[in-house]
């Protein structure tokens, strides 16, 4: 009886997510194609590859993001290299959110409750949940198998990559369901589901970059360096997809275990009582109470983050090993001028596409609040809807700097420290971080406006983020036009530091920024509260 209702519920979620959902598995299975593609164009020989993969390799930074080519010689191998974690992140990713959205998000929404008064059994909504999970994940393995076979690529080594990708899926799914088990509301399960994944790859990175001698088992601490270790067109370690599932196996009945021991709509970890006597905040004040939690989380991340990449700087002209077209992709990645500087400004790009990911979800806490109807009885009293929305827009838009400054100081004082120029440093290289704000503006500026004019869209604001994220680190790879790249407002930031310092481009998105949050604040104090 527990499972009762499973399969209706299964057709409900495929309902809802007939737009996300098929988006997710189109892009997460096209790009290793599309990346052989361009590959096989930009390396037609064979020592051209291994050029470019033992460039890579020799040098912990890039080393750390990309991992290791167990086949360099083959289009196959350096796709496996280059999607292989960053794929298995982004799958991850997308498996988080389907089961917080299908789990915690329907309990904290009172949905689940309404559902499990009729003929649907206790267990049903999360094993429906893991079913989308599973369905996502296959057909992600069988898009990517069917287009690098398309691309002439090896079948054994694109279905190991496939399955690779899947399977990594299916763990970090397990995990979000042990996570909604854990908390009471959809925010915190995100949160801590998606800052594991975050130390997972972390973890991957340390493994990788470390020379002869290190710490290599760190990568098999990581579902993401599992992925990587299954050796995809080399001699596939079949073996490792058995590790996989038994790890995701374990965690769903760790899960499953927890969901049954828990009332509904609570969690395992009790949320902390409020103060014993009342006390009057204003709307910051209150913003703060609830997103405190957050900045402080992802400012620390990114201060770490900034130590890994700070000390590693100072070795990547190791990358160019004589090859001057592994010189010419590097530079194409980060910027125009030295390889260090083009390899800073790469990686402050990246934390800049995940600092847009905070602010995105800081302005989208805008309507968690109204569809947990928290917000009539503060405006049924003296606080208007601006003064409301501009409390969780300080942080969607000020907060935002806190961790690109956290990042760009504790890179610059390390890359300092290590060139003897702590001073120097630690002023451009802070400048550059925070060069990445206009960006971050415009992705929240379209998660306030979808807010304010079409609340039930506000989910679309992800779609920003993932396709600054695609263009980004993919445009060049996948030979995208440079109309298409232009989309994302990240193209048009100046590549720093190394570059110039544009001030046209960077006003063009403040105001554009501030445009997009203007249309959100006067569609919501013109629209209905939901």
């Amino acid at each position: 009886m527990n499972y009762v209702g499973t399969w209706p519920l299964v057709r409900l979620a495929l309902r809802r997510d007939r737009i996300s959902l098929p988006l997710w598995v189109l892009i997460l299975g096209g790009i290793p194609s599309a990346l052989a593609g361009s590959l096989t164009k930009l390396y037609p020989t064979v020592q051209s590859r291994i050029d470019y993969a033992s460039g890579l390799e020799s040098n912990p930074a890039t080393a750390a993001l990309y991992g290791h080519a167990f086949s360099p010689d083959t289009i196959g191998g350096l796709t496996a290299m280059r999607i292989g974690a960053i794929g298995a992140t982004l799958t991850g990713l997308m498996n988080i959110l389907l089961i917080i959205r299908h789990t915690r998000a329907e309990e904290q929404a009172g949905r689940r409750e309404l559902l499990g008064a009729g003929a649907v059994g206790r267990q049903a909504p999360l094993a429906a949940a893991f079913v989308i999970a599973v369905i996502a994940d296959l057909l992600i393995a069988l898009v990517c198998t069917l287009g690098l076979k398309a691309r002439d690529q090896d079948p054994t080594g694109a279905l190991a990559l496939g399955l690779g990708l899947a399977l990594c899926g299916l763990v970090f799914a397990a995990i979000a369901a042990v996570v909604a088990q854990l908390t009471t509301s959809s925010r915190s399960a995100n949160g801590i589901s998606i800052a594991l994944l975050g130390g997972f790859f972390i973890l991957r990175g340390l493994g990788d970059a470390s020379g002869d001698g290190g710490a290599h088992w760190l990568s098999w601490i990581s579902p993401i360096g599992w992925g990587q270790q299954l050796r995809p067109f080399a001699t596939e370690r079949w073996w490792v997809l058995l590790v996989m599932l038994a790890a995701a196996v374990v965690l769903a009945l760790v899960a499953w275990t927890l969901s049954a021991r828990r009332d509904m709509g609570a969690g395992l970890l009790a949320d902390r009582p409020g103060s014993a006597t009342g006390e009057r905040m204003g709307t910051f004040a209150l913003a703060w109470r609830l997103q405190r939690g957050s900045l402080l989380g992802w400012t620390f991340g990114f201060a770490v983050v900034g130590v890994v990449i700070g000390s590693a700087a100072k070795d990547v002209g190791k990358v160019v090993n004589g090859s001057a077209k592994v010189q010419e992709a590097l530079e194409k990645m980060g910027g125009r001028t030295a390889l260090v500087d083009a390899f800073l400004a790469a990686m402050i790009a990246l934390l800049g596409l995940a600092a847009a990911a905070y602010a995105v979800s800081s302005a989208l806490r805008l309507r968690a609040e109204e569809n947990d109807h928290r917000i009539e009885p503060l405006l049924a009293g003296s606080v208007t809807r601006g003064g409301w929305m501009a409390g969780h827009l300080a942080f969607a838009f000020i907060g935002a700097a806190v961790p690109l400054a956290a990042a760009g100081l504790t890179m610059g004082l390390v890359h300092g420290a290590r060139v003897g120029d702590v001073g120097g440093q630690a002023g451009r290289i802070l400048g550059a971080a925070l060069v990445q704000l206009p960006a971050v503006w415009v992705l929240a500026g379209i998660a306030v406006a979808l807010f304010g004019l079409a609340p039930r869209l506000v989910a679309v604001s992800w779609a920003g983020v993932g396709l600054a994220l695609l263009f980004g680190q993919f445009g060049s790879a996948l030979d995208l036009s440079q109309g298409v790249r232009d989309i994302s407002p990240f193209t048009h930031l100046p590549r720093l530091p190394g570059g110039e310092f544009q001030a046209l481009p960077v006003t063009v998105l403040v105001v554009i920024a501030i445009v997009l949050a203007a249309a959100g604040l006067v569609g919501f104090r013109r629209r209905d509260v939901s």
